[in-house]
């Protein structure tokens, strides 16, 4: 178990003493500040979650690089949690068509290691922080079929932009078979009364590439005018633009 897993249980576990929660704080704002100089440059990217657990040969893994490959064909850098699986085939037919692949790494006592498809990729060790991240630099977000980390991203992206706290960037949830029952019971908490009728629309549940970078397109790039240009490097920084990591 990593030094910063091991930080994060022991903060988790209620109060500490003043002196390590401050240490704690101060460690957070370090990988924040890590996670920040790493992606400054990598221009907007549409985020793509899912399990870790797909071999190259399964049909999710393959379906998530075309999907990958249609999505940086628009322009934008495709950001994963870059490790294996779903993530690496984003980033792999993201990286296929000459387009920008860059992964948000958690550190883990196993499924830690960056895919080999990744142009840039940043070792975080708090799930909050790379959670953060993930969120930031994106202007759309695609689910793949996953477990519960892909749930726990979803929900989180999800509550961002039904609170307003993010601009409603669209969400994409990918392959409806494996996704059907997490669809019902959506509709059952509409039906309760505890989401609202409109919160369904935040969703687009597809089997279609084209139907979901055609959704990227119109409720990213059309509707928030989505215009890139690259921020110059801090030279006091030590800064270097994207394609020279």
């Amino acid at each position: 178990m990593s030094n910063g897993t091991k930080s994060e249980i022991r903060f988790l576990e209620g109060p500490q003493s003043r002196w390590e929660e401050f240490k704690f704080v101060v460690k957070s704002c370090r990988e924040f500040i890590k996670g920040f100089r790493a992606l400054h440059f990598a221009g907007p990217c549409v985020t793509i979650f899912g399990s870790a657990r797909f071999k190259e040969d399964h049909e999710y893994y393959i379906l998530t690089q075309k999907l990958s490959a249609a999505i940086a064909k628009l322009g934008f850098t495709v950001m994963t949690g870059g490790g294996p699986g779903i993530m690496e085939a984003a980033n792999r037919g993201a990286r296929e068509v000459g387009g920008r692949s860059v992964g948000c790494n958690i550190v883990l006592p196993h499924e830690q290691q960056p895919n080999p498809y990744l142009d840039k990729w940043v070792n975080i060790k708090y799930f909050f922080v790379r959670k953060t991240l993930l969120v930031k630099y994106s202007y759309a977000f695609v689910v793949m079929p996953g477990g519960f980390g892909t749930l726990d991203e979803l929900f989180e992206a999800l509550t961002l932009i039904q609170t307003k706290m993010i601009k409603a960037f669209p969400i994409i949830i990918f392959c409806k078979d494996f996704h059907r029952e997490l669809m019902d019971y959506i509709e059952k908490l509409k039906v309760a009364g505890t989401i609202s009728t409109d919160d369904l629309d935040l969703v687009l549940l597809t089997d279609s590439v084209e139907e979901a970078v055609e959704h990227i397109r119109t409720n990213s790039i059309d509707q928030f005018g989505l215009k890139y240009a690259e921020p110059k490097p801090a030279r006091w920084l030590f800064e270097k633009r994207f394609f020279n990591f």
